[in-house]
């Protein structure tokens, strides 16, 4: 195997994106113990979500080669850096890899582990297209990240968990219909039913902000039911503070490279996960 090929399997991992929601498995871990896992747990959690996840992105790339070649020709797939056959086999291998560790944590991690795989693969295979469907499936499966990190632990109905599965994928969602609002020309020429197609992109911005508002409304919960300490309150303020000032910037036509807005969602909440992370830690440790 040429060192070009390594790469592009290397690129077809997109490490940040599985890392990231390998992470929001480990801050389920630590919320729904109150304190460290254990190594095992910590490792096992971690290295199946992100399996799983990468699963979902190097099929997504499998899936769309021939819309890549003309939206993202540089892309390892269209580039030439690596076969369908190669991009299909490592999916294999890392979704197996996935099976096993999810295995060896209990049956309900495996269940939880196979149907978001299962959500996965049908949304890059057929409801990639289908508009609000796929966008509900890929916040599904990016809040159940959290839930499983409660199943790691043993404790899969801690409050704080489901509340922070459920924002996220709100704010997933959000980001889905902003997204497709953003290329919603791209959109009809695939055949997509995306909201931005049947209600136009402004009404689904809008449709996008209010889901945003009900993030940034939803945020105080934890606090008023004692669920959360109040040191984590900084954190989700200059997330809410984000979101707004993004969502008016995605209100507004004029502004180009909107899409910048919807990614600083989206790192400005992976931001505020490490964030999470290293109060409770640091809260553990005293």
């Amino acid at each position: 195997m040429t060192k070009p090929t390594l790469i592009g399997l290397y690129r077809l991992f997109r490490f940040e994106l599985s890392s990231t929601a390998g992470a929001c498995a480990l801050l389920g871990e630590l919320l729904a113990l109150g304190y460290l896992p254990s190594f095992r747990q910590a490792a096992l959690g971690f290295l199946t979500i992100f399996c799983i996840s990468a699963t979902a992105l190097i099929l997504n790339d499998f899936f769309d080669i021939e819309t890549d070649r003309i939206n993202a020709p540089y892309r390892p797939l269209p580039s030439g850096l690596v076969s369908k056959a190669e991009a299909l086999l490592l999916a294999t291998v890392v979704a197996l890899l996935g099976f096993l560790s999810g295995w060896m944590i209990g049956v309900e991690a495996f269940a939880l582990v196979l149907v978001v795989w299962i959500a996965g693969f049908l949304y890059n295979w057929r409801l990639k297209k289908s508009g609000i469907i796929g966008n509900l499936i890929v916040g599904f499966s990016v809040g159940m990240t959290f839930v499983f990190g409660g199943i790691m632990v043993g404790n899969p109905f801690e409050k704080i968990v489901w509340f922070l599965a459920l924002t996220t994928m709100f704010v997933d969602l959000g980001e889905e219909i902003a997204a497709d609002a953003l290329d919603v020309e791209g959109d009809r020429k695939t055949g997509s039913r995306s909201l931005a197609v049947r209600f136009g992109p402004e009404r689904a911005m809008r449709i996008a902000a209010g889901i945003f508002s009900l993030v940034i409304a939803g945020s105080a919960i934890p606090f008023v039911f004692g669920w959360l300490e109040w040191l984590y309150l900084p954190p989700i303020v200059i997330f809410d503070g984000v979101i707004i000032y993004s969502a008016r910037r995605l209100l507004n036509p004029k502004i180009p490279d909107r899409i910048n807005d919807i990614r600083r969602i989206y790192l400005s909440g992976s931001v505020m996960i490490v964030v999470f992370i290293i109060i409770r830690l640091a809260i553990t440790a005293r």
